[in-house]
């Protein structure tokens, strides 16, 4: 890695962050010191919540004025201090000097404006561009970061592209006007390996073209041993170590640095003899999205999400489910699940969901539960999180007295490592990898027979990750829960799974047991998907 001249062009000084909230004040940050210069990537890591994101958002001062306030610190961007800046200058380097890719996609993009308009926004308020000058760079940029059909994607809406392809889109964003200063929260979550790695290569090259100083939030540490010139260990909202990367990694000064370097997910799937009936068959399925044109809608095509699928699923088994961001993995999650219209035959413990509807379908989804990828989009905002976990229990009448649902209530954060007294707080008071746990508890607590996990695990730091699978794999072999595992992690699904599918572009390109497939790829998109995993990104 090139060594960079440290002159810092932001220079953040004894930054201390408190929230207001209902038990009192918390304080969230401690007197947080760190510069960046330009060329350089600083990675800030450390566990979920603890106040990486939060640092980050106060930079660009997007956190709520009513909640959140500053007891100390001094943030200063190429000499001149902006922590308490007006409004009026922070709305003019927002995008333009200073520009961020934030961790949820689904949320930081407009519902109801198309990719193209949203594109076109940040050209045409900091640019000045034309219409057709904008259009014209927002094809090139949609480009650069690696996705597909360009041309139809300005058209489309968020929730007609996978969260992989939305990530690209905010990263399109945030580099649109070529800022000095990117602060990057999760950047890769939620691409699979082999973009995970194009988005970092184009991120070096716009560093060294443009002298982008970047200031990197991940838990993943393979990213930061590979692109970040130093690093900063972050726990409890306190700086435990800062350094140059290589060092850090090679000689950790700070008992937790070691144990994050150490945290790696383990083990394999537990194994179910092929003897046992299934929980789960599915033969054929098809998810097929119809393409409309014109004033009048006409049906010009499909998009063949799902492409004749077929599949079974035992008791105490584990199905990973891994491709690229696209190639269907999620909508065959929603498609077994009845959650879109499907065809093809599903049968779940001998019942044929695919015929089933109304109460009947209902009564079956107590059995049948589901963790979303977005965690944020799938929790409403205007409910506590005692409410949220118990929004099943209660969908499906079986919500006992007070006393009885506030223990289960604690059971359950206590399944999924979160402190019982967070039950009395909302949403957005959580980290992104918080807000994931609590929508496994919100799963956990219904008792279910089969779990769909859709990209349990891409919000949460390595070592809740291993905390994560252990309580996975804990509940399974105890209840006998069946699941069904997708994601990009292919260290994650390696350790969680005992079969695992392998989708391109809505079919099954390899299906087989796990060692098989890690040890012996048969098809060459499968050996891709491995090489990418486990290779070094990009190279320093």
């Amino acid at each position: 890695m090139t060594t960079v001249e440290h002159t810092p062009l932001l220079s953040v000084r004894d930054l201390s962050i408190r929230f207001a909230t209902r038990g009192g004040d918390v304080d969230v940050v401690h007197k947080a010191s760190f510069d960046l210069a330009a060329g350089e990537t600083l990675a800030l890591v450390g566990e979920s919540g603890s106040g990486k994101s939060v640092t980050a958002l106060s930079i660009l001062q997007l956190l709520n004025p009513h909640q959140a306030s500053y007891p100390s610190g001094s943030i200063q961007f190429k000499g001149e201090e902006i922590l308490g800046a007006p409004p009026v200058v922070m709305q003019r380097m927002r995008g333009d000097q200073i520009s961020m890719i934030f961790q949820e996609p689904m949320t930081s993009l407009n519902p109801l404006h198309t990719i193209e308009k949203q594109l076109n926004e940040v050209l045409l308020i900091h640019r000045g561009l034309n219409k057709q000058a904008a259009r014209d760079r927002s094809l090139e940029l949609l480009s650069l970061v690696g996705l597909d059909q360009v041309a139809e994607r300005l058209g489309a809406y968020p929730h007609q592209l996978s969260g992989g392809q939305r990530q690209r889109v905010m990263i399109a964003m945030a580099l649109a006007n070529e800022p000095d200063v990117l602060i990057a929260d999760e950047p890769t979550t939620a691409l699979d390996v082999t973009v995970q790695a194009q988005i970092l290569a184009l991120l070096k090259e716009l560093q060294e073209k443009l002298g982008l100083a970047i200031l990197l939030i991940t838990h993943d540490l393979t990213v930061v041993k590979n692109v970040a010139h130093r690093v900063c260990v972050m726990r409890h909202g306190k700086l435990l170590e800062t350094g140059d990367t290589r060092s850090v990694f090679a000689n950790p000064s700070h008992p937790y640095t070691q144990e994050l370097i150490d945290s790696e997910p383990r083990g394999r799937g537990a194994k179910v003899a092929s003897t046992v009936p299934p929980l789960l068959s599915i033969d054929n399925l098809k998810v097929h999205f119809p393409i409309r044109r014109g004033i009048f809608r006409r049906l010009t095509g499909m998009v063949k999400a799902v492409d004749g699928l077929s599949l079974e699923l035992r008791p105490g088994e584990t199905l990973g489910v891994v491709g690229e961001s696209g190639s269907g993995k999620s909508t065959l999650a929603q498609g077994l699940l009845r959650l879109v219209p499907s065809e093809g035959t599903i049968v779940f413990d001998k019942q044929p969901v695919h015929e089933l509807n109304g109460s009947a379908l209902k009564a079956l989804r107590s059995d049948m539960q589901i963790v979303f990828q977005d965690p944020f989009g799938s929790l409403s905002p205007r409910m506590s999180i005692a409410d949220i976990i118990l929004e099943g229990l209660k969908a499906h009448d079986r919500l006992p007295s007070a006393a009885e649902a506030d223990a289960k209530v604690v059971q359950a954060l206590n399944q999924v490592g979160l402190d019982p007294e967070v039950r009395f707080r909302y949403p957005h008071e959580f980290s992104g990898g918080q807000r994931q746990r609590v929508a496994i508890a919100r799963a956990l607590i219904l008792e279910p027979r089969l779990i769909v996990l859709d990209e349990p695990t891409s919000a949460l730091d390595r070592a809740v990750q291993v905390q994560l699978i252990e309580l996975l794999s804990d509940l399974q072999a105890r209840l006998g829960l069946a699941y069904v595992f997708i994601s990009h992690d292919l260290k994650v699904v390696r350790a969680m799974s005992s079969r695992i599918i392998v989708m391109q572009a809505g079919k099954a390109v390899e299906v087989g047991d796990a060692d098989d497939i890690f040890d012996r790829p048969s098809h060459p998109y499968t050996q891709e998907l491995i090489r990418a995993a486990y290779s070094v990104l990009p190279s320093q």
